[in-house]
């Protein structure tokens, strides 16, 4: 399932829940597939976090502990 057909599954399911209410079984999918979506963002956000490169003009790339 790509990211969008699990953001549309998770909005119905949202849509769904306030209209009429969801089954045990439509609760457990929901929570599974934000589950999913969460895992999604957060490794996304740690691959963008990794390259992070900072660079001094000065000095060139900074190193642990130094600062500017």
């Amino acid at each position: 399932m790509d990211i969008d057909e699990l953001v549309a599954r998770i909005n119905e399911l949202a849509r769904k829940q306030k209209d009429t209410g969801l089954t045990e079984d439509e609760l457990a999918e929901r929570s599974r597939l934000r589950e999913i979506y969460l895992g999604n963002i957060r490794r996304n956000f740690r691959a963008q976090l990794e390259s992070i490169e900072i660079v001094d003009e000065d000095n060139g790339k900074d190193g642990p502990g130094q600062t500017r």
